[in-house]
């Protein structure tokens, strides 16, 4: 039997962002932004209660995640109704691999060992009202 495992993160989705680096005492120490490390906790947690008792997968995985923006508050009633409907997607920024790349490392450890074991990855970015990310893991079995 195949393992799989859905949940939904609500939290407005944040994008990685870069390394930063601060030098003390000589040293130079690499860390990750603040937003993105408490929005990989937030993940993490919620995939946490999600997963219950169950080790993470050591097998190859499928990652399917649905990602809902907020629709800028500058939008007109119009535009608003048209990101609601599906008929506006979002097409700048933040860039759909930083908002996938934030939420798989926050995945990380917890619902399968590695994000190396992923062998296929969906995802998809919309407007919504409510913002989150649905999230499906399942192994992916030959």
């Amino acid at each position: 039997m195949t393992f799989m495992v859905q949940f939904t993160v609500d939290a407005n989705p944040v994008p990685k962002g870069r390394p930063r680096y601060s030098a003390r005492a000589g040293f130079v120490r690499t860390y990750t932004p603040k937003k993105t490390s408490d929005y990989e906790t937030i993940v993490r947690e919620t995939a946490q209660q999600a997963m219950g008792q169950t080790e993470p997968l050591e097998t190859p995985t499928a990652v399917y995640l649905y990602i809902r923006l907020p629709i800028p508050k500058s939008y007109p009633k119009k535009r608003l109704q048209a990101c609601l409907k599906g008929l506006e997607r979002p097409i700048k920024k933040p860039d759909i691999d930083n908002l996938a790349k934030s939420v798989l490392d926050g995945l990380n450890g917890t619902v399968y060992k590695d994000d190396g074991q992923i062998v296929s990855l969906h995802v998809t970015k919309v407007y919504a009202s409510v913002p989150g990310v649905d999230v499906l893991v399942r192994e992916e079995l030959p």
